[in-house]
């Protein structure tokens, strides 16, 4: 192949791969400002949080070995779902602190207790409504479920989620969250579930973007004057 045709044939392909490359360079630009923009702890809804969260002591709880629980006891925390005192097992069951008993799962009251004790106190409550599943792109995905799903009335459409199952305050997602959490899908390029950061699809369009910067210097360094200027002086001597 001539240099003539070979340099057309390098030119038609950085053209074409630039107009694909190229939409996917403005997604990672764009994303990358609003990130670099945004504060993370906002993004995450601190803002709408109580300063120094309700706290509460407890009294007259059993011992957790008198339940008596088969397999013994691996993990074991306290938790104050609605002012009452619940040991979470094994991260698999709630049993009430006081009495022993298994709780399957709180109530609406209780997860709305427990938002209010999260929240600052002038959020009003629009709506509370459980939750059994979620899709990939769902705001609420890979998390605990049933959830129980507290709206608010605030302009960026709050949501609260509270797990049913363990009664722990689960995720804050508002307006600005839902940006971050489309960008990001851009960003990564993971059009299923928006969470891998290892897809073929982005793995592919960053080698091509890395084809695309070598052919241009390519073309550079094909179509520079000072470096034909170059070459010929190294041929004369």
């Amino acid at each position: 192949m001539k240099a003539g045709q070979r340099k057309k044939l390098i030119r038609k392909f950085h053209r074409y791969l630039s107009i694909f490359i190229g939409v996917q360079f403005f997604f990672w630009t764009l994303s990358g400002i609003y990130f670099s923009w945004t504060d993370i702890d906002e993004i995450h809804g601190d803002q709408f949080r109580r300063p120094y969260p309700e706290t509460i002591a407890f009294d007259s709880l059993i011992d957790p070995d008198e339940l008596q629980l088969a397999g013994g006891i691996q993990s074991l925390e306290l938790r104050n779902i609605a002012g009452r005192p619940f040991y979470w097992i094994n991260e698999t069951s709630l049993y009430d602190a006081r009495s022993g008993k298994l709780k399957k799962e709180i109530t609406k009251e209780e997860a709305l207790a427990i938002a209010k004790s999260e929240l600052l106190p002038s959020l009003q409550v629009a709506s509370i409504r459980k939750i059994e599943k979620t899709g990939r792109h769902h705001e609420y995905r890979e998390k605990p479920l049933p959830a129980y799903l507290i709206s608010y009335e605030h302009p960026s459409r709050l949501h609260v989620y509270v797990s049913a199952r363990d009664g722990r305050f689960q995720s804050i997602r508002h307006r600005s969250w839902r940006w971050f959490d489309f960008l990001w899908m851009l960003h990564t390029m993971d059009y299923r579930g928006r969470d891998n950061f290892n897809t073929l699809l982005l793995r592919a369009t960053a080698f091509l973007a890395i084809t695309l910067v070598l052919s241009g210097f390519i073309l550079w360094v094909s179509s520079s004057p000072r470096i034909h200027r170059i070459k010929r002086k190294m041929k004369r001597k």
